[in-house]
């Protein structure tokens, strides 16, 4: 069950700010998990149904999640807060809390690890550890009639983005989908999860190839996984395959659909708020990689589920502005990089682990280990807590120095080093490491040291089923991915210049009607009219 904070930023029951236009009736917030801007690229021209929407309405190629900690909860805390990692909290999926009582020192963005219990694995979804509202809460706070329901194929993506006060949430647990609703639970819920179990139950045909797919269709074998040639096909009960099939993100939309319908999302005099996080993409690439016949399979799908539920909000005649992006980019399997072009690419040298790494400072210095801990071999690495004062200096640079003798290893960055570091002032593409590491850097929260790995170089030390690609650096390959917008009747233009994910919430806000206050978030709105008028009041 999701916990829902009730202390907001506005005064409840203020009225939204006046627009020029009237405010559509809903927002419809969608992210693609993983859908990197090159992705979009490379199959935009062949998109047919809900992306080729998209892409007529205005289209930023460029965005960026400007962070460094490329990851799903991060990514997703940017895009209706409008404020960065550093200050809404959300440094990565996971991180260590070496003052924790429990055992578990490891701590999930989407739990709360107060509740008796708790552990990283087995938690109460929550968004305690989200420092900032949503767009969602904010307008809910100034109007209680506003209604917010977030469908995802994530927990923490339907949190991140939903917020503290929601009306509806629901995610994916694994076999079916669980969460919460204030007052009489969604029978949109009972109905999705009764045909999901049946379709998990019966297993799934492969899927037809297209001609594009076809094209894209060539065996590989990443560690002990042949990739390449996919088609989906399920055996009957495997319900952890569905997970990494077309078909999650077919009943996730569809469900988001269906509770619009049922609590008639869009029909009342307020703007109400439907989030919906597709996680199709990045289960698949993460499975099988982005350049195979899986994920042209997938994305041809996805682009038929969004058409679908645009054409039901278009048949209730919902005036409704969408919007879509996605948390993060990713990359190729480092086998296939290799064999198309890109001899840089390979996977982590394991002795750069925390534990590993950790291991050889320790000797080094005469101290006990474990010294280093960490969830991830890069990232944020933490100390030993019983080490203080010069000691725990003479670690910090022993261990600097041994990462940044590492030919894999492109920075390192302590507390001391990021506070040193001076606010971006251009654009996110021309930002330091430091910089992206800044943005991603929360003191209490953050490990002792940020440890940033060079281009291409996958933090899977040994690929294998259901993880041979992913994501999670500090380069544009992760970095970048599309923010699109569109509403009936709003003229279509494309701007190339770079744009920030946390821009999304204030450019939303102004369409609806509720600016933002400049000095609470990062971003900044972006005029989507196409002449002399502006959307961003």
């Amino acid at each position: 069950m999701v916990r829902f904070l009730l202390a907001l930023t506005l005064t409840p029951g203020a009225a939204l700010a006046q627009t020029a236009q009237p405010a559509p009736k809903l927002v419809v917030a969608i992210s693609v998990d993983q859908l990197s801007a090159d992705l979009f690229a490379q199959y935009r021209a062949h998109f047919t149904g809900g992306f080729k929407r998209m892409s007529e309405g205005v289209v930023f190629p460029n965005g960026y999640q400007s962070h460094s900690a490329t990851e799903t909860c991060p990514g997703h805390s940017t895009i209706l807060t409008g404020v960065r990692p550093a200050r809404n909290g959300i440094i990565a999926n996971s991180w260590i809390d070496l003052g924790a009582a429990r055992t578990d020192k490891t701590v999930y963005c989407a739990e709360d690890e107060r509740v008796a219990g708790s552990t990283s694995k087995a938690y109460m979804v929550s968004a305690y550890h989200l420092k900032v509202p949503t767009l969602g809460e904010r307008m809910k706070a100034a109007d209680p009639r506003v209604r917010v329901v977030a469908v995802a194929g994530k927990d923490r993506s339907a949190v991140m983005m939903g917020g503290h006060r929601v009306d509806q949430l629901w995610y994916w647990s694994g076999k079916s989908f669980e969460g919460s609703a204030i007052g009489t639970p969604a029978r949109a819920v009972t109905r999705a999860n009764a045909e999901t179990a049946a379709r998990i139950a019966r297993g799934d045909k492969p899927l037809p190839l297209s001609p594009l797919c076809a094209l894209r269709s060539q065996p590989m074998v990443a560690g002990t996984v042949a990739i390449g040639t996919g088609r989906f096909e399920r055996a009957a009960g495997d319900a952890r395959a569905f997970r990494y099939t077309p078909a999650l993100d077919e009943a996730t939309i569809a469900l988001a659909g269906d509770i619009a319908e049922e609590a008639r999302l869009g029909r009342g005099p307020q703007t109400d708020v439907l989030i919906v996080g597709a996680a199709g993409t990045d289960y698949i690439g993460h499975g099988f990689g982005n350049s195979g016949s899986e994920m042209c399979l997938q994305l041809q799908a996805l682009d038929s589920a969004l058409a679908t539920l645009f054409a039901r909000l278009d048949k209730a005649k919902i005036d409704y502005v969408a919007m879509l992006t996605s948390d993060h980019g990713g990359a190729d399997a480092s086998v296939r990089d290799n064999d198309r072009g890109l001899p840089g690419a390979e996977t982590i040298d394991p002795a750069l682990t925390p534990t590993k790494l950790g291991e050889a400072v320790a000797a080094e210095l005469g101290l006990p280990a474990p010294l280093l801990y960490g969830t991830d071999p890069a990232g944020d690495v933490y100390i030993d807590r019983a080490v203080t004062g010069p000691a725990r200096d003479k670690v910090i640079a022993r261990a600097k120095a041994r990462y940044l003798a590492h030919p894999q290893v492109a920075g390192v960055f302590s507390a001391a080093d990021i506070a040193a570091t001076p606010a971006p002032d251009l654009p996110p593409e021309n930002w330091t490491l430091a910089q992206r590491a800044r943005a991603s850097y929360a003191p209490g929260r953050s490990g002792d040291l940020i440890v940033l790995l060079k281009p291409y170089v996958t933090p899977i030390a040994a690929p294998g089923p259901g993880y041979v690609a992913t994501h999670g650096s500090a380069w544009d390959y992760d970095r970048r991915v599309p923010v699109l917008f569109w509403r009936r009747g709003l003229r279509g233009f494309e701007q190339p210049a770079s744009v920030e994910t946390v821009d999304i919430a204030p450019t939303l806000a102004a369409i609806v009607g509720f600016p933002l206050p400049a000095g609470e978030i990062d971003g900044v709105c972006r005029d989507l009219d196409a002449g002399a008028a502006t959307t961003c009041r």
